[in-house]
């Protein structure tokens, strides 16, 4: 073979290579850039983030069981300030929107990161907004805490 030809696919070869190095890292610097204004405008957002009122938003929060103890609270405080009052009783049954409670009341008797303080503040603020519901709300308390695996 010609050493000529040798020398010319070697820096083709290495002219590649840069071609190669270089677009590599371009594309990097401006991925750096743009994190650091995105960084820039997370900074400038207000930290406090606002929940949603409506019952099924802090039904969902609530049956999310990576939510902190103090987010379930703020939930657990929203859904009584604003859906505290349950409908009547329909003569000796329930009110059907009661179900809801019912699965809210079992929910954070199961949630790993709630404490007896959530449990009974809920409990009894329920039952003081919604007395005639008295013997739903302590059978769903009794069911939620037995079928704990404690």
């Amino acid at each position: 073979m010609d050493i000529t030809l040798i020398i010319k696919s070697i820096m083709g070869l290495v002219a590649i290579l840069g071609l190669l190095v270089i677009l590599l890292v371009l594309p990097s610097r401006k991925r750096k850039k743009e994190s650091l204004a995105d960084t820039k405008k997370v900074n400038k957002t207000p930290q406090k983030e606002e929940l949603k009122t409506d019952l099924s938003s802090l039904h969902a929060i609530v049956k999310n069981k990576k939510t902190s103890t103090k987010k379930l609270k703020e939930a657990l405080d929203l859904i009584l300030k604003h859906h505290g009052v349950v409908h009547k009783k329909l003569g000796m049954r329930p009110h059907p929107d009661f179900d809801i409670y019912m699965d809210i009341l079992f929910t954070i008797c199961r949630h790993p990161n709630t404490n007896k303080n959530l449990i009974i503040k809920f409990d009894k603020e329920l039952e003081r907004l919604n007395p005639e519901y008295k013997k739903e709300i302590n059978d769903s308390i009794t069911k939620g805490l037995n079928s704990r695996g404690y």
